[in-house]
């Protein structure tokens, strides 16, 4: 019998079924959503997977969706009933009527939260929560009969877009983020903002390169660089260089990349905070571990002394930047030749990835080989 998506997904991120009642009882506790007992749930697991029986409830369903970070369709769930369509067109036109400069104050204050919830804490319940706002958000634009608020809606929806496809992208959703930066692209277009759309188009190239795509990347890279040209503020300017800098060094293009975090560094400005662009952050040593983690990538000795220099540096909110620091580290000194301070530092990167459940970084860890001396 062929794999349910449910079973595909939990094979997919390398979970036992165990672990996976373990995280349901473990994650219903924490936000009060009743579960079975464990010898209830290992059952039930079985029949779920199995396509014996359909997920009941949609407690069960939220649950599965933190714990995987996947979307109902992806975990082969039924969509949300609609109502009559008529009624449900009147409504929502109704709603997006009364959208103001206040609502989207509203809206821009729940994304920004949203990003301290995602640097502290990671995305287990995160992700669940930015579709629900970006559905919100996304009905109002596209029910929006006049001009007025559009511009400001459908920037607010590139923004909570852009953090949902990175939020993907650390659990390994990789189709789900795609998706992601392609509405945060349509919606920048929306907005008018070339700045928006200049980072959508670098962000979503991550995407290629985890995929091996570097080519691709590379070339979406360079686009979002040339978008940039002469509208770009010198941070988001500085932040595309960075970009394109760890493309070349996941290409192996060891000059081109070196030479693109110099740029980085000459236009970083001496203030680097933007109020317009609150989702950059190059100071207390982000830029520095950024070339660190470059150089890891090209296997350069180098990368050691920006990453250990930059570890202390790093604000102690910033733990899924600390994570891909770690992993960065280990496999800095893995490719030295180091193997303690490789199983050091890895058994540290484990630990923290698994508390904030970051798949892209647990799926790093996984493939690092500790040297043999």
């Amino acid at each position: 019998m062929p794999s349910t998506p449910l079973q595909s997904t939990r094979k997919q991120l390398g979970y036992s079924a165990e672990s996976v009642i373990t995280m349901l009882i473990n994650r219903a506790e924490r936000i009060g959503e009743p579960v079975a007992t464990r010898t209830s749930l290992k059952t039930k697991l079985s029949r779920w997977e199995n396509g014996h029986e359909p997920v009941s409830g949609k407690g069960y369903q939220r649950l599965f969706r933190e714990i995987y970070g996947r979307t109902n369709d992806e975990l082969g769930f039924p969509p949300e009933i609609q109502d009559d369509e008529a009624n449900e067109l009147r409504a929502r036109l109704a709603v997006a009527r009364t959208v103001d400069s206040a609502t989207i104050d509203i809206f821009r204050r729940q994304v920004d939260n949203a990003r301290h919830v995602d640097r502290r804490f990671g995305g287990m319940s995160l992700l669940d929560q930015l579709r629900g706002h970006i559905d919100q958000v996304g009905a109002l634009l596209r029910f929006s009969a006049g001009r007025g608020q559009r511009e400001e809606l459908a920037g607010v929806l590139t923004e909570a877009s852009t953090l949902a496809g990175w939020e993907s992208l650390d659990r390994n959703a990789i189709n789900q983020s795609w998706d992601h930066y392609e509405r945060g692209k349509s919606a920048a277009r929306e907005a008018g903002s070339t700045s928006l759309l200049a980072h959508a188009t670098a962000e979503q190239a991550f995407v290629l390169i985890d995929l091996g795509e570097t080519a691709l990347a590379l070339e979406q890279l360079a686009e979002a660089r040339s978008l940039a040209d002469d509208v770009a503020s010198p941070l988001l300017r500085t932040w595309l260089a960075a970009a394109h800098g760890e493309g070349y060094a996941a290409s192996g293009k060891r000059d081109e990349a070196l030479r693109a975090f110099d740029d980085a560094r000459a236009s970083l400005p001496v203030d680097p905070v933007d109020p317009t662009l609150p989702f950059l952050f190059l100071g207390d040593g982000h830029l520095d571990r950024w070339r660190g983690n470059a150089l890891a990538r090209l296997g350069d000795p180098q990368a050691i002394d920006y990453l250990t220099r930059a570890l202390p540096r790093l604000p102690a909110e910033f733990t899924r930047a600390k994570v891909g620091l770690l992993v960065d580290l280990a496999y800095a000194h893995a490719a030295s030749g180091q193997r303690d301070a490789t199983d050091a530092y890895s058994r540290q990167a484990r630990q923290l990835a698994g508390q904030i459940k970051s798949d892209r970084q647990l799926r790093r860890l996984k493939q690092l080989r500790l040297p043999t001396t």
